[in-house]
């Protein structure tokens, strides 16, 4: 697991000085990345990995719809990109929100108009991620992989 730390523009508090002075801090973004296997049981490690995060800051009541999300968009990545490996980051956004990306070395933009009939055994997972995490995800198509990131905030 690596915990990447990265300065930020939003101002989170004022910081007073002995001399009178005001300044402002600048965000911190701390991510927490692990780079996988594109196996199904990476799935497993990815969760652990978003439920270490959201442990570290705080953020236990984001856990459940995480762990959730992150299992079905490793297993989407298992089942329709290509590349030996997956990359999972979790970021912290503000006080209350994080995002977490999967990413893929497959660079073909995803199908979000899929729909299963009562007896299909796949093609319902984006509905649920878009259900855990109220509409607040998406797709970025890279130079060579796309990334998967939905947004989840402790009240969810």
């Amino acid at each position: 697991m690596i915990v990447l730390v990265t300065l930020g523009q939003e101002v989170l508090r004022e910081s007073h000085h002995a001399a009178g002075r005001t300044s402002a801090l600048t965000a911190v973004a701390v991510s927490y990345a692990e780079t996988l296997p594109r196996v199904p049981e990476s799935a497993r490690s990815a969760r652990r990995l978003a439920s270490s995060a959201l442990s570290a800051w705080g953020l236990e009541g984001a856990r459940d719809a995480a762990q959730l999300v992150v299992s079905e968009l490793v297993a989407n990545a298992f089942m329709h990109a290509s590349g030996p490996r997956v990359r999972v980051t979790v970021t912290r956004q503000d006080r209350a929100s994080v995002r977490l990306v999967v990413t893929d070395d497959d660079p073909r933009a995803m199908s979000t108009d899929r729909s299963a009939d009562d007896q299909a055994e796949s093609g319902r997972g984006l509905k649920l991620v878009a259900a855990l995490c109220d509409g607040r995800w998406g797709f970025d198509v890279l130079t060579h992989g796309k990334s998967v990131w939905a947004v989840f905030t402790e009240a969810q």
